[in-house]
């Protein structure tokens, strides 16, 4: 099947209504021995581990190499060619990633743009018959996360999540499945948590220049395309609704992913709810930097706390959750790798279980710790993600990834849900937050450290206060919120013609 440029252009202005393009790609004519083309789209940050994790799998003979670039940013496009025309190797680049989808050569995409453009162009990539790894969050609504997922099921794509904890194997894998085997007995509490220090963007005052070398138009694709309200184009727009889910949805959607693994739950909870602000500075950034969300799970509840302040005011360091002989408790971390048996999460998962807690401390490993403290277990080790991405590529089989679509979608919206209890809830004071959740011993054990965090950096709440979120009940089978329709509004963007995620996949 062949198109032209303007035949494909018509097609994608028409995507909402149904397929806008499929292509025949060189790897359904290959046999799997041999070479999969991939094209890695948006490498300004973190898809230039993109890059680097696919040439390792080239010079380990694997049978994959990248074959192709594209970015909006004309600068970073020519700096990743160049690195290609050293090494005399020839990859083919783009700016637009309409026109990178009709090459019949490129057999799998690679996607590391903003949140805001996931989504889409996952959906376009498996129409025009790609197999796709998607960055996490894999979404930057609840509904057009459903919608990955049935494209990809609709046109047997393999799409893999950038939640690289999933191919821990012999690690974490392996600790969740000692506690949903019953080791520890009944689950508790699973709880996620990001204390990851976020400095100030700083204040503007008025629009901002475009970088020359962006294609605006674009960058901002399926967002709204306004001016540019803060110094930085790129990386900061994190912090933004319009393009970014704030640090629930950046960092913490690995945390969100490994704390729900745990619980075994294929749904979107019940319930959620959120307490939270951008405290400690006044900045151009519109999401919370200090943040819990509560997971209603009928097993138990999923909670989830953002700190992006220091251990103290104009520090340098993060607290952590530590595990002690007397039990889970909210401390700075001892010297570089803490003292010697205890072992504290950050940027982590705590599973607490009747028999005993479970630490996740990074993406690779987990220690288990008996009611008393002691250390009973630990499990290690990491598969590479990547490489579980094309051996699937190459089996067809779904059930060979490590972190399929379904699996990020959920994860994902966890993430939106807190969000949009967030963004719907109203300025209240200390004493009203708690007698709000007092009949929630967890939720009370985390606002408490949520307000030493906030003391330690000196932050009146008296004064600067909290944002507390409506309790919202959700229908995990429809994902749509019961009785709420300001929060069912929320569940999906509106989106800018032509770059329109379409209603019919």
């Amino acid at each position: 099947m062949t198109t032209n440029r303007r035949s494909f252009l018509k097609q994608s202005a028409a995507a909402t209504t149904g397929v806008f393009y499929i292509a025949k790609t060189s790897w359904a004519q290959k046999s799997p021995g041999d070479t999969i083309n991939v094209a890695v789209i948006g490498f300004g940050g973190r898809g230039g581990s993109h890059i680097s994790g696919y040439n390792k799998l080239n010079k380990d003979g694997e049978g994959v190499r990248v074959s192709a670039l594209c970015d909006v940013d004309s600068k970073i496009l020519e700096k990743g060619l160049q690195g290609y025309d050293k090494e005399k190797i020839k990859v083919q680049g783009y700016s637009d990633l309409r026109k990178l989808l009709e090459s019949k050569d490129i057999d799998a995409v690679s996607i590391a743009t903003p949140n805001h453009w996931h989504a889409l162009a996952t959906i376009w990539a498996v129409q025009a018959g790609k197999d796709v790894y998607v960055e996490k969050p894999v979404s930057h609504c609840v509904w057009e996360g459903r919608q990955m997922v049935k494209a990809a099921r609709k046109y047997s794509k393999i799409v893999q999540t950038g939640t690289q904890s999933r191919s821990s194997r012999k690690g974490i894998a392996e600790a969740v499945k000692y506690v949903q085997e019953g080791n520890l007995g009944k689950i508790l509490l699973s709880r996620g948590l990001c204390y990851k220090r976020r400095n100030s963007i700083g204040k503007t005052e008025g629009p901002q220049p475009i970088p020359d070398s962006v294609d605006y138009d674009l960058w901002c694709g399926p967002g709204p395309k306004g001016p540019l309200l803060r110094k930085q184009l790129k990386y900061d727009w994190h912090w933004t609704w319009a393009y970014g889910n704030g640090d629930l949805g950046n960092q913490g959607i690995h945390q969100m992913d490994i704390a729900r693994w745990f619980l075994g739950e294929m749904e979107l909870s019940p319930s959620v709810w959120s307490v939270g602000g951008r405290m400690g500075y006044v900045d151009d950034g519109e999401t919370a930097n200090t943040q819990i969300i509560y997971h209603g799970y009928e097993k138990a509840p999923l909670i989830f706390e953002v700190h992006g302040l220091p251990d103290v005011k104009d520090g340098k360091n993060m607290d952590k959750l530590m595990q002690t002989s007397k039990g889970v408790k909210f401390q700075p971390l001892p010297g570089k790798d803490g003292k010697e048996g205890v072992t504290g999460a950050g940027v982590g998962v705590i599973v607490e279980c009747e028999g005993g807690t479970v630490v996740v401390p990074n993406y690779s490993g987990a220690v288990v710790f008996d009611k008393e403290g002691k250390e009973m277990k630990k499990f290690e080790g990491s598969e590479d993600h990547f490489k579980n991405f094309i051996n699937a590529c190459r089996s067809r089989r779904v059930d060979d990834l490590h972190a399929d679509i379904l699996e990020g979608h959920l994860s994902s919206a966890l993430c939106h849900t807190g969000n949009i209890s967030h963004r719907l809830g109203q300025k209240e004071k200390p004493e009203a937050i708690l007698e709000k959740i007092k009949g929630d011993r967890f939720a009370g054990e985390s606002f408490a450290r949520m307000q030493e965090h906030l003391g330690k950096n000196e932050v009146d709440l008296a004064k600067d206060m909290l944002t507390l979120g409506p309790v919202l009940k959700m229908d995990g089978k429809t994902e749509r919120f019961i009785d709420q329709d300001e929060a069912n509004a929320m569940l999906k963007d509106k989106y800018r013609p032509p770059f329109v995620v379409p209603e019919e996949v």
